[in-house]
């Protein structure tokens, strides 16, 4: 495939004249970068969108916005985060997990960056340090993996008998490796075994399911990851028809029947974004913005499901819950 039509593909828009892109922009260019797929992004970029236009820029009126998305192909971020750099974007965003965050930091050491990763961005090599990130990076922590432990404690609580959790990595996310140890460790304190199941791509998806049913794992837990996001509807179908008790890490999988998820609001990570891509075009520097530690978490429990599952879930979940889907 050739270049131009490649970009074009993943882009989600039409090319741009060659011509247009030496020129200098009239208006300021947000460059989107996003790791996902654009359907699943909806309410999120709404979100995004709106924090943007109360810090008074509005799309298409005052401030151009360049979209690319890798369709959870990450070995394509490299190339379109290089490609908005060329395309003159005054800020790059770029999430929501460190595949994409990398790749824009390593597009340039000018452009400013505002990221959204799911684990610490100072472990993970991206700032100095989270009070003063220094360079042309800064962002949003949406704690997703920090939270592997507390996740794992509430799906036993939920299955006390269960002696063998499963989990649903992607190979091909950066934080694959800490999560699967995190994992592991939380659950020698549980003390249960585990079944890590890799997959990188809808088919790989549905052999994974088949796996963990052929080992019988009592439960599952799935590793925060763009992809995985992007297709919650074919996983939690399979979790439902092999009766696989599941936690997630996003609300949007209860919404389409998931058991129960636990972690940080992804419309607020959003409006995180947009307030620091506001305030970089309007002159501050990423050096000098501390990074966002989102600090909204809720626990949604969907019962119809945990009913068709046969499971009773304790007064105490209920309790913990911040909303309970009927």
């Amino acid at each position: 495939m050739k270049r131009r039509k490649f970009i074009t593909l993943l882009g989600g828009g039409a090319a741009w004249p060659l011509a247009a892109r030496a020129q200098q922009p009239t208006v300021p260019v947000v460059g989107f970068l996003h790791a996902g797929s654009p359907a699943p992004m909806a309410p999120y970029l709404a979100a995004f969108l709106r924090a943007l236009a109360e810090a008074g820029y509005v799309e298409n009126k005052n401030v151009a916005i360049e979209y690319r998305y890798a369709e959870g192909q990450y070995d394509h971020l490299p190339l379109l985060a290089a490609d908005l750099v060329r395309r003159q974007a005054t800020v790059i965003v770029a999430g929501p997990n460190e595949n994409a965050a990398r790749a824009a930091i390593a597009a340039s050491s000018r452009t400013p960056i505002v990221f959204n990763v799911t684990d610490d961005p100072v472990k993970l090599g991206l700032v100095a340090s989270l009070s003063h990130p220094g360079g042309n990076a800064t962002g949003v922590n949406s704690f997703m993996s920090e939270l592997v432990a507390k996740r794992l404690g509430l799906l036993r609580e939920l299955l006390p008998a269960a002696a063998r959790i499963g989990a649903l990595v992607n190979p091909n996310a950066a934080i694959t490796a800490d999560f699967i140890k995190e994992f592991e460790a939380a659950a020698v304190i549980l003390g249960v075994q585990v079944e890590i199941a890799h997959a990188g791509d809808s088919r790989e998806i549905e052999v994974a399911f088949a796996t963990l049913a052929r080992n019988k794992a009592d439960a599952l837990m799935v590793a925060p990851d763009t992809f995985f996001a992007s297709r919650n509807v074919q996983i939690v179908t399979l979790a439902t028809r092999h009766a696989l008790p599941a936690v997630y890490t996003v609300r949007a999988y209860v919404e389409h029947g998931g058991l129960m998820s636990y972690g940080s609001s992804v419309p607020e990570a959003y409006r995180q974004l947009a307030v620091y891509a506001a305030r970089i075009l309007k002159g501050e520097k990423p050096a000098d913005l501390p990074v966002v530690q989102v600090n909204k978490l809720d626990l949604v429990i969907n019962m119809p499901t945990a009913r068709a599952l046969g499971l009773e879930v304790p007064p105490t979940l209920l309790a913990l819950a911040d909303e309970v889907i009927e």
